[in-house]
């Protein structure tokens, strides 16, 4: 990986974004639907991510910077509101209306004030009016946890950079089904799309701001 690193570096790659002057906290579907191992879409390492998704919100909410969220949600277990991704995926019906796994994974809960996103595709930006909300409150990075490091953080950081955003992605705060995907794909945004940062940096950029 040291040797790859240093090639992507020599081409060009994995330069630093740097963070701007007001960010917001991103948590992509932190749902029960990722840490239950009862479900279809468990992660093995979702509690941990939890965690740390938790101890970013409490950072950002001390330092009075935005927390927003994201959660799917489907009228029902058709999914008609995303065929073709249901398609892809059946296990979506998770997030139906009704289902067990629908809800935030405790302890995280948004606030009363904060922002939540409704979205049916992996983008926190696709179909909703994400980037418009964030023009509006001048933001201009965002610090994006969530599930799953490989689909729905992956594509939000994605859009966050095509929306004028600068992506920080937490690396403590993500999770996936294997270290595998979640290794690739936080090396690859971080040479192409995204600072990929550890939590100690986040918490200590988060406070530099209260």
């Amino acid at each position: 990986m040291a040797e790859l690193a240093e090639d992507y570096a020599t081409a060009g790659f994995a330069r630093r974004l740097g963070w701007g002057s007001r960010p917001a906290v991103l948590l992509v579907d932190p749902a029960v639907a990722y840490t239950s191992p009862d479900s279809p879409l468990h992660l093995r390492t979702g509690e941990v991510a939890v965690e740390a998704m938790s101890s970013l919100a409490e950072s950002a909410r001390a330092a009075g910077v935005p927390v927003i969220w994201t959660r799917v949600r489907f009228a029902d277990a058709s999914c008609a509101e995303a065929p073709l991704f249901a398609a892809k995926v059946p296990a979506l019906r998770a997030f139906a209306d009704g289902s067990e796994f629908a809800g935030f994974a405790p302890p995280l809960s948004p606030a009363p004030g904060e922002l939540v996103v409704v979205k049916h595709y992996a983008s926190a930006f696709a179909g909703t009016s994400l980037a418009a909300w964030l023009a509006s409150h001048h933001i201009d990075t965002l610090v994006i946890g969530g599930f799953s490091t490989s689909g729905c953080v992956r594509a939000s950081a994605l859009d966050a950079l095509q929306n004028g955003f600068r992506p920080m992605v937490v690396r403590d705060a993500c999770a996936d089904r294997d270290a595998g995907p979640h290794d690739a794909n936080l090396f690859d945004l971080n040479a192409k799309y995204a600072d990929v940062i550890d939590l100690s940096e986040a918490r200590t950029e988060l406070a530099a701001r209260a």
